[in-house]
């Protein structure tokens, strides 16, 4: 191989990692992140939402299900990279960063699919997590409360709903 010839293959298998993040399609104009944001990476999430069994507020004689937390693994190709659970919070394994999210926008993630979400992002840390100001979460499948089991005998019952979704991570133009 020629001098050239090595840094031009190099060049050629590194430029798809180097490419920018598409952002996701199907999003309301209400979901889209603030302007000065654009995608840094993305992750699958494969896990739970956690239901309880609970009373309602309003009536002593009523019943529902009431969410606890997410506990989902994340996933770059097949290797997992973070972890996802109450706050809610996404964080690395690696580095020990995270973001922590607060809910802005809510999209119709279509029946029996948990709500696509625009969330706010307060990241800590220096590695991956460091500096995300926002969180996508699209494609959603599963997850949604249980329609039936939440009665007087059920309270204090966990459910565990399995549920996947693409996290889109974002930072600062």
């Amino acid at each position: 191989m020629t001098r050239l010839g090595f840094p031009a293959l190099l060049l050629a298998v590194a430029a798809p990692c180097l490419a920018a993040v598409p952002e996701p399609t199907g999003l309301s104009d209400a979901l889209r992140p603030p302007a000065d944001e654009q995608p840094a990476f993305m992750l699958k999430a494969a896990g739970v939402q956690i239901y309880t069994c609970k009373t309602k507020p309003d009536d002593s004689y009523s019943y529902a299900w009431s969410f606890v937390a997410p506990s989902a693994a994340l996933m770059e190709g097949d290797k997992t990279v973070g972890k996802h659970g109450a706050g809610p919070v996404w964080e690395s394994t690696s580095d020990g960063s995270s973001v922590k999210g607060a809910v802005k926008q809510r999209q119709d993630g279509g029946a029996g699919n948990i709500p696509w979400l625009l969330l706010g992002g307060a990241s800590a840390g220096s590695g991956r997590f460091a500096g995300v100001t926002s969180v996508l979460r699209v494609a959603t499948i599963g997850g949604t409360e249980p329609a039936a089991g939440c009665d007087a005998s059920a309270v204090g019952k966990e459910v565990r709903v399995p549920y996947t979704a693409d996290y889109y991570f974002y930072k600062k133009k």
